[in-house]
């Protein structure tokens, strides 16, 4: 079961027609739908479990700069702007704090990434360095004789997934959106080409633009639509504990485990190098795409069967839009974790801090990480729909990143001047010769 999420009452009736519909209520989705709203734009946003009930509640709630992909980074610069007010704009707690973040370095090939990275992030005047010895030592206790150095960010902070999105929504039903749950869009019509209505269980809402921001679904629902998106998922798990003194405040990265304190004095805890991939059909079918990754990141990812394989099988084929879909028979994916994987970090974590080894683990869950072959996500119009916007793939760095996300999303929509260049996001990328790659070392 997942963890619990602020609760968010949806509105009670469907608007006939608005501007835009966004398709699904994650942090992409409800960051786009206040930012719509704030220029006065229309907008009904349509999830069909609840808001945040998937990976925008169950990731380990870190707002990073340090090692961003360098194509992400001016977006992940902007969003940190705005998560630094967000409290304000939403008027509620979303649980942003600036804490720091470090991230262990065991050797001098991983120093060297680092400072690879440093060369990237330098033109964007990011504070981040590498510290050791009795510099990290100040930071994380213990650590500067067991890390030859570490990369430390200390603009960077952390957030709450659980409260953040039901805040973010909140604020934009405020501004004018519409926010419905339990409300599945199963499909779209489309005449002459172009989008006039999304399609959803509880009836047509007529529009001129939709923005696909279904994470994990994003692949599913796109196909139907006669798009090619090569997206995978990857599993992962997350363990909290009940409040707990005498460790940092700061949040660590290494190896063996992850940590960072959470807004309620207990702390989420995840292995920091394993991420499970389920093999489904479309593991075969995108094989080609996702090699590159495979090969530079083999040591992390774990390609496991289980039972999605049948499931996805079972769910590839279109449904009419009159029938039920399959994202009303699964309202929220919740995978079982992996537990002997957080059970392994929880022990090194203990052997570092042994505050940990007494503690209570309050719950555990996971999540499925919406994934694409060169780690970053779309973001983008498509030119063979017009009016259809999408905004997914985020591939585990959608938390941090959302409220910029949203902001570029309403400059698509809406025509105006993007706020960073989406040229690296575009949708376009994928079949126009560019064979995307992660960037090795980061």
């Amino acid at each position: 079961m997942g963890p619990q999420v602020d609760t968010l009452a949806p509105d009670p009736d469907i608007p006939a027609q608005a501007d835009v519909v966004i398709v699904g209520g994650g942090i992409i989705g409800v960051s786009a739908a206040l930012f719509l709203a704030q220029r006065g734009v229309s907008v009904v946003l349509c999830e069909k479990g609840h808001i945040a009930g998937e990976q925008s509640s169950r990731n380990w709630g870190w707002v990073r700069k340090a090692r961003r992909d360098p194509r992400e980074i001016p977006l992940i610069v902007e969003s940190l702007r705005l998560w630094e007010g967000m409290n304000e704009t939403v008027e509620a707690e979303t649980g942003f704090r600036r804490t720091g973040i470090v991230f262990a370095a065991d050797n001098e090939e991983d120093v060297a990434r680092y400072e690879t990275w440093l060369d990237h992030a330098r033109p964007y005047q990011i504070d981040a360095r590498l510290i050791s010895g009795s510099e990290l030592d100040q930071q994380m206790p213990g650590a500067g004789s067991r890390w030859k150095a570490a990369l430390f960010c200390g603009t960077d902070g952390r957030a709450e997934p659980q409260k953040a999105a039901p805040a973010i929504a909140a604020a934009a039903r405020r501004r004018g959106a519409v926010i419905l749950t339990d409300c599945a869009v199963r499909g779209l019509d489309r005449q002459g080409g172009r989008i006039v209505a999304a399609v959803t269980e509880r009836g047509y809402i007529r529009c001129k633009s939709v923005v696909v921001a279904g994470g994990a679904w994003s692949r599913r629902f796109l196909k139907d639509l006669g798009l090619t998106l090569p997206q995978l998922k990857v599993r992962s798990s997350v363990m909290r504990t009940a409040p707990l003194e005498g460790v940092p405040e700061t949040a660590l990265w290494c190896k063996d485990f992850a940590f960072r304190r959470r807004l309620d004095g207990g702390y989420n805890i995840a292995n920091g190098n394993v991420n499970v991939v389920p093999i489904v059909p479309d593991s075969f079918r995108f094989f080609a795409d996702f090699l590159p990754a495979l090969r530079s990141d083999h040591k992390s990812l774990k390609l496991r069967p289980d039972g999605r394989f049948v499931q996805e099988w079972r769910e590839a084929a279109p449904v009419p839009l009159d029938q039920i879909s399959p994202y009303e028979k699964t309202r929220v994916l919740d995978p079982a974790p992996d537990r002997r994987y957080l059970r392994k970090a929880l022990a090194s974590l203990s052997s570092m801090y042994p505050a940990f080894a007494g503690t209570r683990v309050v719950q555990e869950w996971a999540g499925l990480i919406d994934v694409m072959p060169d780690a970053i996500p779309v973001i983008s119009p498509v030119e063979d729909v017009p009016g259809l916007v999408v905004a997914t793939g985020f591939s585990g760095h959608g938390f941090g990143i959302g409220p910029g996300a949203g902001r570029l999303i309403a400059d698509l929509v809406t025509g105006a001047t993007p706020v960073v260049d989406p040229r690296e996001f575009r949708f376009s990328r994928f079949s126009d010769g560019s064979k995307p790659r992660p960037i090795a070392g980061i």
